[in-house]
């Protein structure tokens, strides 16, 4: 049996995977655990793309020892740890190649390393002078690069054999987040800024938009049109708020919106809502629908054409920080670990950290039309 083929619903109906278990508030969905996760805060999460058979995932952490680590994830649901690579900081943003051969990661180091994984080894390709938030890898006709941005206010893109970049863009500002689907690139910064990239012959701005949100800027992804052409974006901030922006669409104003989630206590105005941030926003690959997870230990599936809410996840006991979906839809990364949102003294060193797996094959179709 394929656990996560696509008519295999586990933990249906209530009972798990592992059978009907007490609610343990650690994996209240009853998801698997994926084995061996890193010791400390999970930063990023990413899964190999088509072109290499079976499923593997990348988890990024602030852990000291590896900061970087990579597993199988076989049909069965068992997870393999496979290897690990150490940057001499916090990793905080990672990527694949196209033909998943390399891994490459971004760190507070100031620098980004291209990991082969069939050698094993791992070399620096990149640097900036200050930590690298995101890295994606571009594949162009005519070109291919990764793209870093960093706190230095820079967006630079690196053939990987060379130690200066092919160009680097100035930014008004730290970049926070960043997302590429050819031919598009969107950045988030600091003060909210917002720029979107056009890559086709080589990158260049092509324009700067107001921010749709009043928050700061904490997660960005790009969606596709029907054509299977990027078309816009979901942008996330610490509000507890997703926009929903269109690059160019017929009726702006009806077209983009935003939307609440991540809040806590109901809309009643006798009790103070708790708001928490927007941590991750990931598109299913076939649907189009989207997941975001939050500070609040929840993660939510949304239709964002018919505008609803798909499902949201029992409350898991510490923030989730970031998620993914492999290449075909068919299994949802997500991790649980404290994203330091209420400061130093919620922070506790006992707890440990996890990456769950869930069958997304279902829940993430999206609703029918009437």
């Amino acid at each position: 049996m394929s656990l996560f083929g696509t008519n295999t619903g586990f933990g249906a109906g209530g009972t798990g995977v592992f059978g009907n278990t007490t609610t343990d508030s650690h994996n209240p969905m009853k998801d698997i655990e994926v084995t061996s996760p890193p010791d400390d805060s999970i930063s990023c999460l990413a899964f190999s793309p088509p072109t290499i058979p079976g499923n593997f995932l990348i988890g990024g952490s602030w852990a000291n020892d590896e900061q970087v680590r990579c597993w199988e994830v076989q049909d069965n649901g068992q997870t393999v740890p496979k290897a690990q690579q150490m940057h001499t900081g916090p990793v905080l943003g990672a990527c694949w190649s196209d033909d998943g051969s390399k891994v490459f990661t971004a760190s507070c180091d100031k620098t980004a390393k291209m990991w082969d994984l069939n050698s094993n080894q791992a070399m620096q390709i990149a640097q900036h002078d200050g930590p690298i938030k995101a890295i994606h890898w571009i594949k162009a006709p005519n070109y291919s690069c990764v793209m870093t941005g960093s706190w230095d206010k820079t967006l630079k893109f690196w053939d990987t054999r060379s130690p200066n970049p092919m160009m680097s863009l100035q930014m008004p500002e730290r970049c926070y987040c960043a997302d590429v689907e050819y031919p598009m690139a969107v950045v988030a910064t600091a003060e909210r800024g917002l720029i979107v990239y056009q890559l086709e012959n080589q990158p260049s701005e092509f324009r700067r938009i107001d921010s749709p949100l009043k928050h700061q800027h904490r997660c960005v992804a790009i969606f596709k049109d029907k054509q299977n052409k990027p078309t816009g974006f979901a942008l996330g901030s610490i509000e507890g708020r997703v926009a929903i922006h269109y690059i160019n669409p017929p009726n702006p104003a009806k077209d983009n919106f935003t939307f609440k989630c991540h809040r806590s206590n109901g809309t009643n105005n006798t009790t103070p809502q708790d708001i928490y941030a927007v941590n991750a926003i990931s598109f299913h690959p076939v649907h189009g629908t989207l997941a975001t997870v939050g500070s609040d230990g929840r993660f939510s599936f949304w239709d964002k054409d018919a505008r609803t809410k798909l499902k949201t996840s029992e409350q898991l006991d510490q923030p989730i920080t970031a998620c993914c979906f492999n290449h075909n839809g068919n299994i949802f990364a997500y991790a649980s670990s404290y994203d330091w949102s209420k400061g130093h003294e919620y922070y506790n060193p006992q707890k440990k950290n996890y990456i769950f797996l869930r069958n997304a094959a279902e829940e993430l179709k999206p609703r029918n039309k009437k």
